[in-house]
């Protein structure tokens, strides 16, 4: 192995996932609070190595499927992975380079102690000395990005009406259901509110066309915004500009941006769920982020959630080496 010309100032941060929006956004969040220059690697493995990505055996190295990033020297400072695919490598990373710092986001799924730093949602149960347990899961909502999402779309929204009314779409996943019937009494609902308030709609991947529509012909005349994947996503504008938010309850993702802006959060109910979606929507209400909604707007304040600079501060004390995983506490 050839020297590392870098210096530990130098040294970037690795992003590692598959490359799926939700993976990435989740370590890339946690790596721009750190003030490293960042390098993201999008990794795969090939079959059927793919399958045991957790748990492999052998080396990652030389088994990533065509189109995968080189995992190679120089090692970095911080790597931090995200997702099923990025483990064997960050593992292979560790053994490799003893002294980059590892982080986890989200359950691992093997021993926590693999790594220098674990941070999974809280709702995943997991605990140990080196595990940062979060609301949520970390993101890229951050007040530098926010003012610069202000700045950027103020044309589209800033002469809007008040009050703005942020609506984050998800849709069907492996817990819950969003079929016609539930887009059809969200688009009653939103088209009441449309009345004395502006609407700044964002749908997801797995929102649906069907349902995309029905909401759209609903909000028909209304001066509501609908962004339904074509052109510039204006997601961040609109968590900018809002005034408040409906959020679906199948995204814990969209659920903790909107947090981050301090503005109330209401949850929309979908057919469905899970132990762990509740014990998450147990947490916001507990901490006076969200409650149901009932078809009306409420305001109320909390402190902005912030778990991301929560984690980064975790990582920074470990680059200090005077501190040891050990001292990390949840």
């Amino acid at each position: 192995m050839s020297p590392d010309p870098q210096t530990s100032a130098t040294k970037p941060c690795w992003v590692i996932t598959d490359g799926t929006p939700g993976m990435e956004n989740q370590a890339l969040g946690l790596a721009e609070r750190l003030g490293l220059p960042i390098a993201v690697k999008r990794v795969r493995l090939r079959w059927p190595w793919d399958r045991l990505a957790s748990h492999m055996p052998v080396s990652p190295f030389g088994l990533a499927s065509p189109g995968s990033d080189k995992v190679e020297p120089p090692w970095p400072r911080v790597a931090i992975g995200c997702g099923r695919q990025s483990i064997p490598f960050m593992r292979a990373i560790k053994k490799a380079s003893p002294q980059t710092i590892t982080v986890q986001c989200q359950h691992p799924r093997v021993s926590p102690r693999l790594f220098d730093l674990v941070v999974p949602p809280e709702h995943d149960g997991l605990t140990g000395a080196n595990v940062l347990p979060l609301t949520g899961s970390p993101n890229r909502v951050s007040p530098a990005a926010l003012e610069e999402a202000r700045a950027h779309f103020a044309a589209q929204f800033e002469k809007l009406r008040a009050p703005r009314i942020g609506v984050l779409l998800g849709g069907k996943n492996r817990v819950y259901r969003f079929g016609r019937a539930d887009a059809e009494a969200l688009a009653h609902s939103l088209s009441e509110l449309a009345k004395d308030a502006s609407l700044m709609v964002t749908a997801s991947r797995r929102t649906g066309a069907e349902n995309i529509a029905i909401i759209g012909k609903a909000l028909e005349g209304t001066g509501a915004t609908i962004w339904s994947g074509e052109g510039e996503n204006p997601y961040l504008g609109i968590l900018a500009f809002a005034d408040a938010f409906i959020v679906t309850a199948d995204s814990v993702n969209m659920a903790c941006e909107a947090a981050a802006t301090g503005k109330p959060v209401h949850i929309f109910a979908l057919p469905g769920g899970s132990a762990k979606f509740h014990s998450f929507h147990e947490s916001l209400a507990k901490r006076g982020i969200a409650r149901p909604f009932t078809g009306r707007i409420e305001h109320w304040t909390y402190p902005k959630l912030d778990e991301t600079g929560r984690a980064a501060a975790a990582v920074l004390g470990l680059l200090d080496v005077s501190r040891k995983p050990a001292d990390i506490k949840g």
